[in-house]
């Protein structure tokens, strides 16, 4: 089975072609932190236009890197981020991802965007066994789950105010250290 992937949940734009037995086949990414280096942060309505200007040319790229050239024929299906993320990123993506799905009669399924980082490992060509424990750092998430298999979760322990993440970017900014 070969897999479209497209992410777009905050200020990377990226997509990625892999193949069941074959691995990850092409993937490219582009970060928007020049564009936002001049706020300080990420301007959501910015990331959301640079979106749409930039996936399209990066789905075709990885395409042709994976060797999908007539991608209606290759491609068995895509994966989207659904969220959590910036609203008008994850739409981008996901309205991309779902006319594609229509054109070339394949399904498009969102995946939530923490469930993707904790099935990352299982790339991995000697993934962790379950159960195993993951700590899950991710935008304005901080994390601690036991992980039993896949889609089987359990919460043990997450942050009440700020992410991990949200504590080194504002104490870089008292610090006077440029963003990123």
């Amino acid at each position: 089975m070969r897999i479209l992937a497209i992410e777009s949940s905050c200020d990377e734009s990226a997509a990625a072609v892999y193949e069941t037995g074959r691995g990850l086949l092409a993937h490219e990414v582009f970060s928007q932190i020049d564009l936002h280096q001049v706020f300080g942060g990420v301007v959501p309505e910015l990331a959301s236009r640079d979106h749409v200007q930039r996936l399209l040319p990066i789905v075709e790229r990885v395409l042709a890197r994976a060797g999908s050239g007539d991608s209606a024929s290759k491609i068995d299906g895509i994966a989207y981020t659904a969220g959590p993320g910036l609203i008008g990123a994850l739409l981008t993506g996901a309205a991309l991802a779902r006319s594609l799905a229509h054109a070339w009669g394949v399904p498009a399924i969102g995946v939530h965007h923490l469930e993707g980082h904790l099935l990352a490992p299982l790339l991995e060509p000697d993934p962790p066994p379950y159960p195993h424990v993951a700590l899950l750092v991710s935008g304005g998430h901080t994390m601690l789950i036991e992980c039993a298999g896949i889609g089987r979760y359990t919460l043990l322990g997450e942050t009440r105010d700020d992410a991990a993440g949200e504590a080194f970017d504002k104490s870089a900014k008292l610090l006077g250290l440029p963003y990123p």
